[in-house]
């Protein structure tokens, strides 16, 4: 007995002083690479993020946020190929014959398999996400999910399975990336800011045409405002008609995600300029009713 016992101790200690100690290497090994993974794709998109600060850009280029949105995929992807090499070899050092488990991993995998299906579908969303641009780090976005709901705010992350945005309550909103079935990029290569003003049908509506285009072109002559025009504000002209009241359009081109800022200058303006030549307003100045939403992401940058 007493040598049989001492048998197991030695084998105990002799698993401990090798097998075991390899597995808490291996470990320990995975989850250092896991932080380095991290770590360096924290320095990428610093030194994205540091450009665009540096340089005299107003808004983030298309491929500054798609390089920023590929380092966060990139740094995901390797962290779990690290994670899943280390328990493959934590499972063969513990004794486990990976091919024997074979057979019955399939059967497990086949129940499993319709739990994963969501997961599976995630991935795949968020590659064709990533490959096609639909949007990146910094990006305004108003995504429809399965269930109708309205996910509105700034992306501040991007893997294959979840897009992360920040609301305008400053709320952190997770999406599942197979979720989405509707994707509206508010800040993607350039932006409109379409103003509504609303004036009473006794209005001279050419005298008010004539102060939107003056409006407008003051506004493009501003040094600080047509820094975020492309172009000249524009009168479109009647948009619709109301027992009451006529309402008359205004658009601007704007640098992507900068609509709003614009579309708050040029209202300021708008009311001033009615307002110096004696003509109300039959009601508030109001965007498109798709632009109100989104402003107020945009407030809560």
């Amino acid at each position: 007995m007493t040598s049989v016992a001492l048998f197991e101790t030695t084998d105990l200690s002799t698993w401990l002083s090798s097998t075991f100690l390899e597995i808490v290497l291996l470990v320990l090994g995975g989850i250092i690479l896991g932080r380095a993974a991290e770590y360096v794709g924290r320095l990428v998109t610093s030194r994205i993020d540091r450009d665009f600060h540096d340089s005299d850009a107003l808004v983030r280029s298309e491929a500054a946020k798609h390089r920023h949105a590929l380092t966060q995929v990139l740094t995901w992807v390797f962290k779990i190929v690290i994670y899943f090499l280390v328990a493959l070899q934590v499972l063969d050092l513990m004794g486990l014959n990976l091919a024997g488990l074979a057979v019955p991993a399939s059967v497990i995998g086949a129940g499993l398999g319709f739990g994963a299906q969501r997961i599976v579908q995630d991935i795949l969303a968020g590659f064709f996400l990533i490959t096609e641009r639909q949007y990146g780090y910094g990006d305004t976005v108003r995504i429809v999910v399965t269930s109708g709901v309205v996910a509105e705010g700034t992306v501040e992350d991007v893997t294959l399975r979840i897009t992360r945005m920040r609301s305008s309550d400053g709320e952190v909103l997770i999406v599942p990336n197979g979720q989405i079935i509707k994707v509206d990029n508010l800040s993607k290569d350039w932006a409109r800011a379409a103003i509504d003003v609303p004036v009473s049908t006794g209005a001279d509506i050419n005298r008010v045409n004539e102060i939107l285009h003056e409006v407008g072109a003051r506004a493009f002559q501003d040094r600080k405002l047509s820094a975020l025009l492309l172009d000249e504000p524009t009168v479109m002209g009647v948009e619709s008609l109301e027992m009451d009241q006529v309402n008359i359009r205004m658009v601007a081109r704007t640098l992507p995600g900068k609509q709003f800022q614009v579309g708050r200058a040029l209202r300021e303006r708008i009311v001033t300029a009615l307002g110096k030549e004696g003509i109300g307003l039959a009601a508030p100045v109001a965007t498109e009713s798709l632009k109100a939403p989104a402003e107020q992401a945009e407030n809560g940058e």
